[in-house]
């Protein structure tokens, strides 16, 4: 248990620091009130874990320690719920009803889009 504890949290700390950085280029470099770092994030997280599950998936590629570190640590810590339920606050909040609309429609949707393209690009190799 506690080789699995650190192995998640090394993927996390990874994840996490990749979100930051990009989190930070949008801040500096785009602006804009779509909270455009969170949706790509969410997006790219959506893809990777497709791409992972589906090689796992499609035969023994990855161990389950590999697949752990991946998936639970590295998109866990990458990908980002609460950021997510929290922009789309600030948005309702700023009566941006039409950007909350779309935010909130197109992460789910292309987020489960994104998955889907994962594993099927996995399954085409």
């Amino acid at each position: 248990m506690v080789k699995s504890i650190m192995i998640v949290g090394l993927g996390g700390f990874i994840g996490t620091v990749a979100r930051f950085l990009i989190s930070r280029y949008f801040q500096v470099n785009v602006t804009s009130v779509f909270p455009w770092s969170t949706f790509i994030v969410n997006i790219v997280g959506c893809l990777l874990i497709g791409l992972i599950y589906g090689i796992s998936e499609k035969g023994d590629f990855l161990n389950p320690e590999i697949r752990l570190f991946l998936t639970v640590g590295i998109c866990g810590g990458f990908t980002t719920f609460s950021t997510f339920s929290n922009d789309s606050f600030l948005l309702i909040r700023e009566l941006e009803w039409m950007r909350f609309a779309l935010y909130t429609s197109l992460s789910i949707f292309i987020g489960l889009m994104a998955v889907y393209v994962g594993r099927f690009i996995i399954k085409l190799i």
